[in-house]
């Protein structure tokens, strides 16, 4: 039984085979996904693709790279959305620095306002994280992120911000990266968190786990993801499977089914 924690069946990349995705994710023993949303677009088709699959859950939140689109009133949309019994966490949120299509002043507003957004719906938050970690872990304590907690969603920095990151209550997520030849800092972390604060995620489509890399990703590949680090950690896939879906499960305070 595996989570993947963070997905996007919402993405253009799957609009003509969706369903065939699912069905392979489940015969691949992936029991639940969490599909985020991150913009106008994508928000919608989440929370429908949620509540067409009982076992498929959403995020809503706006990605940093759009920052400089998004205006109150989509805040606003998010806040009513969180509502949504199938809506389990907000996000994804944070700062990128690759790209700079938003200014960092107006991706701190936003990222600030999402965090606050959380709070008042006492949901967890889904980090996104491109070169801008001192600057995120900074937002999050003094933004007081610790009350809600969440996800670094694909963590692939070093190990020297985890532990700050375990004490704002967030989890660690890993995902193709950990699998990846050229890629030691995932590596090494996979063998530094806690099992109890753990989780795995594809990032589908993107991020596809060796031996694919280069190719569409898809939820049912979170296995190979589950594979490597059992192999790094010298346990079984069973484990990784099983701890990781718990961790999610509390998380995202889902009942198990």
């Amino acid at each position: 039984m595996l989570f993947d924690t963070h997905v996007h069946l919402n993405a253009r990349q799957y609009k003509d085979d969706y369903e065939e995705v699912i069905k392979r994710a489940t015969e691949a023993g992936v029991t639940y996904m969490v599909v985020v949303g991150f913009d106008r677009e994508t928000i919608p088709l989440a929370i429908e693709i949620a509540e067409e699959n009982e076992h498929i859950y959403a995020a809503v939140g706006w990605h940093p790279v759009d920052a400089i689109d998004c205006t109150e009133s989509d805040l606003d949309w998010i806040e009513t959305l969180s509502a949504h019994p199938k809506v389990v966490a907000i996000g994804e949120m944070g700062l990128d620095y690759h790209h700079d299509r938003s200014p960092k002043d107006i991706q701190k507003e936003v990222f600030r306002k999402q965090i606050a957004l959380a709070k008042r719906v006492n949901l967890p938050i889904i980090i996104h994280n491109r070169e801008a970690t001192e600057d995120i872990i900074e937002v999050l304590q003094a933004e007081g992120a610790d009350e809600v907690g969440g996800i670094m969603h694909c963590y692939n920095d070093s190990v020297r911000y985890v532990e700050t990151c375990l004490e704002m209550n967030f989890y660690i997520s890993l995902g193709g990266p950990v699998t990846f030849k050229n890629a030691p800092l995932p590596k090494e972390v996979a063998t530094h968190i806690p099992l109890d604060k753990l989780l795995i995620e594809t990032d589908a489509p993107f991020l596809t786990p060796h031996p694919y890399r280069g190719k569409r990703n898809e939820p049912a590949y979170v296995t190979l993801v589950a594979e490597k680090i059992a192999e790094l950690r010298e346990i079984t896939v069973e484990e990784v499977g099983k701890v990781t879906t718990e961790n999610a499960l509390k998380l995202f305070n889902i009942e198990k089914k």
